[in-house]
């Protein structure tokens, strides 16, 4: 597509110009298509059941739908999907390309091991995701780290292809693509370590905001009481909660920050009262 509408950019002899231009548009549709249908892939990838307002006969789930319902009206917002999913594992996670066109989703997993307050909390802290636009955020830094791998994987194989080459002679089509191939996956590990350090910075965010709309008190408590579920379930070897990655541990791979780290972010945040 690109080929037909900009005739030559892809030329792997091509100025630096033609190759931003061209890694700019591969990284752009790349992490903006899959923004679109994030919610859509959701929904079939762990087949979410969505939930409607008068339909409802589990307590948990009221909870939880009444819990969205009540943070979008008081933020002005459109009231966004609402659904759960069969898993053993405790989770809950929000998804969509704006904040009027949004999932939030909880496990039964989830809804099994934590009472009705732990799962309001849980909402609110998903709804913080929402409402701080957390998935076009993280978007944005995936294009812009897309745009630098694909650029930079070329111009490192335009190098090492043409120390190759022998006698004025060029490397093959296929030496220099296998070349290509092996610098994005070199890169594209590099700048992960970016993206979960973005990641993790918009968990503390999104305890800050869910703190600001409820109180500080509040949340150090269900992070607390999550801090208990998950001892409780480490002792008993349940891996229930590895998933929601609430005992994940810091490190340059993670996409959480600890259950420890975030509670002293916010015990050391004097704005918060």
């Amino acid at each position: 597509i690109i080929e037909y509408f900009f005739p030559g950019l892809i030329n792997r002899n091509g100025g630096m110009l033609g190759l931003l231009l061209y890694a700019g548009i591969i990284g752009f549709a790349g992490s903006f298509i899959s923004l679109f249908l994030s919610k859509w892939s959701a929904k079939r990838a762990y087949g979410i059941v969505l939930l409607t307002k008068w339909e409802i006969s589990d307590d948990k789930l009221q909870i939880v739908w009444d819990t969205v319902e009540r943070i979008a009206t008081m933020n002005h917002i459109k009231m966004p999907e609402v659904g759960y999913y069969e898993s053993s594992d405790a989770n809950a996670f929000a998804t969509g390309y704006s904040k009027n066109a949004s999932l939030v989703a909880v496990s039964t997993g989830l809804l099994d091991i934590m009472d009705k307050k732990a799962i309001e909390w849980v909402v609110w802290h998903e709804m913080a995701h929402v409402l701080n636009g957390d998935m076009v955020t993280l978007t944005l830094v995936q294009w812009v780290i897309n745009t630098f791998v694909i650029f930079l994987s070329n111009i490192l194989a335009r190098v090492i292809t043409n120390a190759l080459a022998k006698d004025n002679e060029s490397v093959s089509w296929l030496t220099y693509n296998a070349v290509y191939f092996v610098l994005q996956i070199i890169l594209w590990l590099l700048a992960s370590l970016v993206v979960m350090y973005v990641s993790r910075a918009r968990e503390y965010r999104a305890d800050l905001g869910w703190a600001q709309y409820t109180s500080k008190e509040s949340m150090l408590k269900w992070l607390s009481k999550l801090k208990e579920i998950s001892w409780s379930l480490q002792a008993q070897k349940d891996p229930k909660m590895w998933a929601f990655m609430i005992t994940e541990p810091d490190s340059f791979f993670s996409t959480h920050p600890s259950l420890d780290n975030r509670i002293k972010a916010l015990e050391e945040n004097y704005t918060l009262a």
